[in-house]
C-alpha cells in the first residue's frame, strides 16, 4: 500500500450479530465469538473481491461479536463477553486486516486491568499490519461504565488524548464514534479539533424509511465537522429475546458535504461502499468562504458556559463494581437537580 492514499473505497459492512447472552460460560461465548470472526473473514474477502482491491477501510457494526448485556451483572458480562486488550479476538481480527492490507474498524466490550470489576465499550481500528492504531472508549452510555464514571483515574492512565484519540494514517485521520454518540455533537467536535477527517461509526440501531434522529445526526456531524461518516449497522441480532430484525439496515457512507454516497437496506450486505476523496475534503477545509464551517468556529464563546455547567456527574464508579440500578438512579438524581435549578 502506498504511504498516502487521497482516494480509495470504504465499506460499511452490515452483518448479523450472533449474541452470546444465552451461552452458559466463557468458553461457550468464546467459541461463538470465534465462529463470528471466521464468518467475517469469508465475508470480508468476498466483499473486497467484489468492490475491488482499492477497498482500504472496512467498518463493522457495534458489539458485532457479542451483542449487548441483558440481565447480566457487570462482573458477569465482563467474565463472559468482554475481550482482553491484547486478546485472541484482536489477534484473529488483526490477521484479517493483515491478509487484505486494510484498516478494519469495529466495536467490542473490553476489560482493562487498570479498572478491575469494570468494562468499557470500545471502538478499535486495526491497521494493515494487524496492530491496533486506535482505541476509543464510549463516553456516553446509560447502562455501561464509561471513562467519565472513573474520570480522574482514567485521565491519570491515558490522558485527554487517550479519551479523544485520532489515528493519523495513510488513508487519513481516523476517529471513532460509538453508536448513539452520533447524537452528542461534543464528542465528534473534540475529535475534529484533533484533526479527525473520517469518523468510523459502529452502531446497532432501528432502521426506518423515515429520517430517524440518528440518521439526521449523521448528516449533521458530517457537515458541521466537514468529515466523512462511515456508519455500519447490524443486520439484526440473533440469539436474544428481542426480535432479530429490530436493529437491521441503513448502513451508509456520508461525505463531508452531508451527501449520502451509499446506503443499504435490511439484511446482511456489502452494498454500502463508496469512494473516500481525501483530496476534495482537504481542499474544502482549506478554502476560505461561507461553507468552511470548521475554520469559522469560535470556541472561546462557549468554553465558559461548559465550564460552569454540571449535569451528569463524573467519578461515580471509582470504587469499582456497582449494581446496575446505579445508572438509572444517577440519571434520576441528575434530572431532579437540574429541575430544581430550573434548567429542565
Amino acid at each position: 500500500m502506498t504511504n498516502n492514499l487521497e482516494f480509495y473505497r470504504a465499506l460499511a459492512l452490515q452483518v448479523t450479530c450472533h449474541a452470546v447472552n444465552q451461552t452458559g460460560n466463557r468458553h461457550e461465548a468464546r467459541s461463538l465469538m470465534q465462529n463470528s470472526i471466521n464468518r467475517l473473514a469469508q465475508q470480508i474477502a468476498a466483499s473486497i473481491a467484489f468492490i475491488g482491491f482499492d477497498c482500504r477501510l472496512i467498518v463493522l457494526p457495534e458489539y458485532f461479536l457479542t451483542g449487548f448485556p441483558m440481565g447480566d451483572s457487570l462482573a458477569g458480562w465482563a467474565e463472559k463477553a468482554c475481550i482482553e486488550m491484547a486478546g485472541a479476538e484482536y489477534e484473529a481480527l488483526g490477521k484479517i486486516a493483515q491478509k487484505h492490507q486494510i484498516f478494519l474498524a469495529g466495536n467490542a466490550y473490553e476489560i482493562d486491568p487498570n479498572f478491575p470489576g469494570l468494562y468499557f465499550q470500545t471502538c478499535f481500528i486495526l491497521d494493515p499490519s494487524g496492530s491496533i492504531v486506535l482505541r476509543y472508549r464510549r463516553l456516553n452510555s446509560l447502562f455501561a461504565p464509561t471513562p467519565h464514571d472513573v474520570w480522574d483515574k482514567y485521565l491519570d492512565c491515558y490522558g485527554l488524548e487517550g479519551v479523544f484519540p485520532v489515528a493519523k494514517t495513510a488513508i487519513g485521520n481516523l476517529a471513532a464514534l460509538a453508536s448513539e454518540e452520533i447524537l452528542y455533537p461534543e464528542v465528534a467536535r473534540c475529535l475534529a479539533m484533533r484533526g479527525a477527517e473520517i469518523f468510523v461509526h459502529s452502531t446497532s440501531e432501528v432502521y426506518n424509511k423515515n429520517l430517524t434522529p440518528k440518521d439526521a445526526a449523521k448528516i449533521t456531524r458530517a457537515v458541521e465537522n466537514m468529515a466523512y461518516i462511515v456508519s455500519a449497522n447490524t443486520a439484526g441480532i440473533a440469539n436474544i429475546a428481542i426480535p432479530i430484525a429490530s436493529a437491521d439496515g441503513g448502513s451508509k457512507i456520508i461525505d463531508h458535504r452531508g451527501i449520502v454516497l451509499a446506503e443499504t437496506g435490511a439484511g446482511e450486505s456489502m452494498a454500502a461502499f463508496a469512494e473516500i476523496d481525501l483530496g476534495a475534503l482537504r481542499r474544502d477545509r482549506r478554502r476560505p468562504g461561507l461553507n468552511n464551517l470548521l475554520s469559522r468556529q469560535r470556541f472561546e464563546l462557549y468554553a465558559e458556559s461548559y465550564q460552569q455547567s454540571h449535569f451528569y456527574p463524573a467519578n461515580t464508579m471509582l470504587e469499582g463494581e456497582v449494581d446496575r440500578k446505579h445508572f438509572l438512579q444517577t440519571q434520576q438524581a441528575t434530572i431532579e437537580r437540574l429541575a430544581k435549578l430550573g434548567i429542565i
